[in-house]
């Protein structure tokens, strides 16, 4: 089985200013944009609250270096969409740089669903207005100036 070669992100970690209101999204209401990832990679929208829970635990003093919900839908996104990249990059990055993280994500998202362009090719069938042409037998005489041939070799006029 062939496999397809790994290909990059579409936009690089700190391209927020490629779409400013990815960047905007991000910066003044980040959990919401996480949440919409999450929604539209097709997981649980709420997954991503996992990660304010355990910041906040981290707060009081329990040790939770690696955002979860950050780290394995990025790691999940890289399989999906054969993205290059490695753990040890998906943990760092999720641990650094979370907000750029789920920016990239969702830039990444927005241009995997495209919505595909359309041809639209009908089949129309054409009806012959006139009836199919037929083949006639001569019959057994044929018209003439002076009358017609009824039957061979009698001549018939009219007066």
């Amino acid at each position: 089985m062939a496999t397809e070669p790994l290909v990059e992100w579409e936009t690089g970690l700190l391209d927020c200013f490629e779409e400013a209101s990815t960047c905007c999204y991000g910066f003044w209401c980040g959990p919401c944009l996480a949440c919409t990832v999450s929604g539209r990679f097709g997981e649980n929208t709420c997954l991503p609250l996992c990660d304010i829970c355990f910041t906040a635990l981290a707060a009081f003093g329990i040790c939770v270096f690696v955002p979860p919900a950050g780290l394995s839908l990025r790691a999940a996104m890289r399989n999906r969409y054969g993205i290059k990249g490695s753990l040890c990059e998906d943990i760092a990055i999720a641990c650094c740089c979370g907000s750029c993280s789920w920016c990239q994500m969702h830039r990444e998202l927005k241009h995997r669903k495209k919505p595909p362009t359309v041809v639209n090719v009908q089949n129309t069938t054409v009806f012959a207005t006139q009836p199919a042409p037929v083949m006639m037998m001569m019959p057994q005489g044929f018209v003439n100036q002076q009358g017609f041939v009824n039957q061979q070799g009698v001549i018939t006029t009219s007066q």
